[in-house]
């Protein structure tokens, strides 16, 4: 049986804060805000694994007036979910995201997102697909107000 989802985050880019995309950190001026560390593209795949499992949303998990979640890593977010779909049965077959940012320049770091992502869902990296695409500098992406993601994930029994 196999079962597929869907995740979308978004998050306003601001000064003083650290950029952590696919849980790499990518230096650049400015980061994203958000009660986590705003990873904005773990975000989007902890949401496409929970609405595969039908186990609602992040927020619903993590809630941003929980102070246990303040500045956590995404990553131990995406380990939690991975062993919800674990203990339901499910692992996942293969994921695709996509990243949308006008800047920075992503392609030197999806190597070792895919990396990152692989080995907290304990699946080979081929299994996983991390692009990134800007809007061609429409929108608030396109402005560089924020940076979003989605994330398509199949989920596979076994």
């Amino acid at each position: 049986m196999m079962r597929i989802g869907h995740g979308y985050d978004v998050h306003q880019l601001v000064a003083d804060r650290a950029l952590v995309l696919g849980g790499v950190e990518i230096p650049w001026e400015r980061g994203l805000l958000g009660h986590s560390d705003a990873d904005v593209l773990l975000h989007a795949v902890c949401d496409a694994i929970l609405g595969a499992l039908g186990e609602g949303d992040i927020g619903r998990h993590f809630p941003d007036s929980d102070p246990a979640y303040r500045g956590i890593s995404s990553l131990k977010l995406l380990r939690h979910v991975t062993a919800l779909a674990a203990a339901a049965g499910y692992r996942v077959g293969n994921l695709d995201s996509t990243i949308i940012a006008q800047r920075p320049k992503l392609a030197p770091y999806i190597a070792a997102m895919v990396e990152q992502i692989a080995g907290v869902c304990e699946v080979s990296p081929r299994q996983i697909n991390v692009k990134a695409t800007t809007t061609e500098q429409l929108g608030f992406e396109g402005r560089g107000e924020g940076i979003s993601a989605h994330a398509v994930v199949l989920m596979e029994r076994g």
